[in-house]
């Protein structure tokens, strides 16, 4: 049998047992503190001034991620070199967006915490970013477009998961094995993109692969 092939980014969350048919009823609700949480450090900043002719002029930036992908696609573009504690940042912010991820798929009760792992498991491995293709971070982003076209229509399919697997738990208490795999699948295989392609720790292309 031959080796399981190892790739730079690795996901998988723990299977769940007996799952809490009011929290999963109302998960969305609960679930919406946590993501105001998630928009505050990923989402886009904003500004306003006034200009000269008195009126107030809005302007919006690209949020932590964003200014983290173009500053790491320029460090390793002009110095082959990718801070470490850029990337520990990254990863941690990758890891708790994880956890909600896999709290409003409904594929665990416990609230998403930002530092605990939980069921939620997620390695990255850190770059020799002398050994990376220099010039490959400035197309990367569009290399990956097949995959973002797949990872859309697999989204859709994992939503559609997740309506039958929150009847099943309401009817059940537990997530239907399949189902559990396939949503878990669908998250692999967007964290290898992700790494790919915004993170830039790999020049290893991803995989169409769910597993």
């Amino acid at each position: 049998m031959a080796d399981p092939i190892i790739y730079a980014a690795r996901l998988e969350i723990d299977y769940p047992g007996q799952l809490d048919r009011l929290t999963s009823f109302f998960r969305v609700l609960w679930a919406v503190p946590i993501l105001i949480v998630l928009g505050l450090l990923s989402g886009p900043s904003g500004s306003q001034h006034v200009d000269q002719a008195g009126k107030v002029v809005s302007s919006a930036g690209g949020g932590v991620a964003a200014g983290l992908f173009a500053a790491t696609l320029l460090m390793i573009v002009f110095r082959q070199r990718y801070p470490r504690w850029w990337f520990d940042f990254a990863l941690e912010l990758g890891r708790f967006s994880g956890r909600v991820g896999t709290y409003l798929f409904l594929l665990t009760d416990v609230y998403p915490s930002t530092t605990d792992t939980q069921s939620v498991h997620l390695e990255v491995d850190y770059p020799d970013a002398a050994a990376l293709n220099r010039w490959l971070p400035l197309v990367k982003w569009l290399l990956a477009i097949p995959h973002y076209i797949a990872l859309f229509v697999l989204t859709v399919l994992a939503l559609l998961a997740t309506i039958v697997a929150w009847f099943a738990i309401l009817f059940t208490g537990t997530y239907p094995r399949s189902l559990f795999d396939f949503v878990v699948g669908v998250g692999r295989w967007s964290t290898r993109v992700w790494a790919y392609a915004f993170l830039l720790v790999t020049d290893e292309y991803p995989p169409f692969s769910l597993n």
